[in-house]
Parts: C-alpha cells; structure tokens; sequence
C-alpha cells in the first residue's frame, strides 16, 4: 500500500542498518519517547539489527502509562454516579485503578462509553441535558486540541452538563526531568513525531543545547526509526547536539500554530504528578480559569481521593530509561496483559505489553 509499504521496504531497512553498524565505533544510549515508537522498534525487531553498543530505552511517551493511579480512581469515582454519562478513549478503559477499572464500572451498571473524539462527547451533553458528561481528557500535545475545541465549543453552545478529567501531560519537561536527573543514561533522543507535528520542534532547541544532546524528530514507521537512530548515531559520534528532523514529511520547526493557539486560550501549564515518576514542575496541562467550569475534578469535589501505588510495578524506573520491561519481578507472572498490575502492561502503547507480545519474554536480548 502506497505510503506504507515504502516505509517498510526490506532493502532499504538494511542499508541503514548497514550505515548504523559503520559509524557506530562506541556505546551509545538513545531513547524513544513515544511507546508507538517501542512498538514498532519491538515488533520489527530493530532492536536486534541494531550493533550491541547501541542500548535502545523506553521513555514516558505512553500517555496511559503516566496517568497516575490516583486519577484513574477519581475517573472511576465519577463513573459510578448514576447521573453520570462518563466517556473515554477506549485505551483508558482497562487500566486498572486501586480496586476496579472503567469496564467493570460498565459491566456494574454505570453508564460509561468509549467515544472517538471529545466532540462525541459534547453531542452527548447536548442530547442529555439532564445528565452530566464527562471526557476524560487524557494525552500529550497530541491530543490537547481537540480536548481544547471540546471545552470552547461547550462554553459557546453554554452547555452547563459538560466537563472534563484533565491529565494532559507534556513532553519537553518531561525530556529535561530525564536529562537533568543524575541517574540519567540517555545520551541522544528520538523525538515524537505526532507531538511535534502539534508542537514543532522550537521548544526542543534549547533543551538541546543545555544538555548538549541530540534530538532527532522522528516518525513511526521502520524506516522512520531506522533513519531517526542513524542520524541521532552520526550526531553522537561527530560530537554535535541539536535537534534534526526526519519526520519531514509532516513535521515543520513551527508546528500547527492555530492548534497551539487554541490550546493556549483554553489551557494554561500546570503541575503534574506523572505515575511512577512523581510531579515535574509545568509538565501538564490544566484549564484556565475562564473555563473553570468544565473541571470535572471540581465539580464532582474528587479532590479527597488518594492512593498508593505498587510496590512491585517498576514502571517509572521503565519510563525514565533505568529498566527494561523484563527486569520487573513481575513481568509475564504477576503481571500480565490480562491482569495488569501498571498501566505499561495494559495499554497498546506501553512498553511492557511490547516485550509480552513480541517475545522479549525468554529471550530479551
């Protein structure tokens, strides 16, 4: 199929392997940021074509993953109201909380809907003036505009039974957490596309530059990665840090300035706790105080609720590039796709649930 065949052709994959093994003379740590990305390099075994110097780790780019527990149990707070119509992506709806997860709240009687944009959400409301509904907004700079149009057009069409669970997260700070923090092994950084064609890559330069790192935009496909990790590799072994941009083909420097625009009028940068991580300062999105209103954490007062989260699940050491999936104690046994423990097992983009599904089980080399 044209347009994804062509990022999947054999020879070609080869020859930047080829090119990969001749410049590499020295080890060298990268990480992706986005757990599309770990699925790909995983499921395509790139991790094995790569020279043994070159040590791939899995970064926080899993918007699942970082939802911390404790929101996750005020989700399913709200969803147990019965005058709730409570609505999600359908990735949302299997992580596990503290004693439940949104699909046994449905199969309990609580009206909970997958839905496939936050709009669907906000035609609820229109069609349900006697309940409330609730989004819950979950993602990177992704998926923050249109969470944004959804709480703008609300406030246009003055609908007054709708609102969100915020937990928008963002990826810069999160990249300085990593390279500021002095456990850090990550030398060089494939950048997430997606986020970027939001975003551009402007914020990345003086990151870039204050670590002396590289940072290469990078898309989804083999051969994206595949070129995303030998340009990261040339820029390492030339001694040169910056940010780069593979991901051309829909990535520009600026990024999609009418979508930053809206999520700037709508959102401001806040706190946010990230789960096995902790809290980094202005790494997260939450609403500004003109659409207050459609804060389902106020409106359904949640604010008491506080968890504690496993003591076994090492996702956070897995996020930050300390860990490999199959070095948690728990993995493939205690946790499980069926019966996740942390958030990395469950999700379609989480690490964990790449090594289980791909075979990094008895073999993780």
């Amino acid at each position: 199929m044209k347009f994804i065949d062509e990022y999947r052709n054999e020879a070609e994959a080869q020859q930047f392997v080829r090119l990969i093994h001749e410049v590499t003379t020295q080890p060298w740590t990268l990480m992706e940021i986005c757990g599309g990305q770990t699925h790909t390099i995983i499921k395509s075994g790139i991790d094995r074509l790569l020279p043994s110097e070159i040590t791939l780790v899995h970064g926080p780019g899993c918007p699942v993953c970082v939802t911390p527990l404790e929101l996750i149990d005020k989700a399913i707070a709200i969803a147990r109201r019965p005058e709730v119509i409570f609505t999600s992506f359908g990735d949302m709806m299997r992580v596990p909380g503290s004693d439940a997860d949104l699909l046994s709240i449905k199969a309990q009687g609580g009206d909970v809907r997958m839905v496939y944009s936050p709009l669907d959400a906000v035609k609820l409301a229109q069609q349900n003036p006697e309940r409330q509904v609730v989004f819950f907004a979950v993602g990177f700079e992704t998926t923050a505009p249109a969470n944004a149009m959804a709480v703008w057009q609300a406030k246009q069409l003055g609908l007054d039974n709708f609102s969100i669970l915020c937990s928008h997260v963002l990826v810069p700070p999160a990249m300085e957490a990593i390279l500021g923090s002095p456990l850090n092994l990550v030398q060089g950084f494939l950048a997430a596309g997606h986020v970027c064609a939001i975003m551009g890559y402007w914020e990345y330069e003086p990151i870039a530059e204050k670590y002396q790192t590289p940072m290469v935009v990078t898309g989804f496909e083999p051969l994206d990665l595949l070129q995303g990790i030998a340009m990261t590799v040339q820029m390492l072994e030339e001694g040169r840090w910056g940010v780069e941009n593979q991901y051309s083909r829909a990535v520009t420097r600026e990024g999609n300035v009418p979508a930053q625009n809206l999520m700037k009028q709508v959102f401001r940068a806040c706190d946010r706790p990230w789960r096995g991580i902790g809290v980094i300062p202005a790494s997260g999105y939450c609403l500004r105080a003109e659409y207050a209103q459609f804060d389902a954490a106020e409106r359904f007062d949640v604010s008491g609720i506080e968890t504690q989260e496993s003591t076994i699940c090492i996702a956070g050491e897995i996020m930050q590039g300390l860990k490999k999936p199959h070095e948690c104690p728990a993995f493939g046994t205690l946790c499980t796709p069926e019966k996740p423990i942390g958030a990395p097992m469950v999700s379609s983009e989480g690490a964990c649930a790449a090594y289980y599904q791909y075979g990094r089980i008895m073999n993780p080399s």
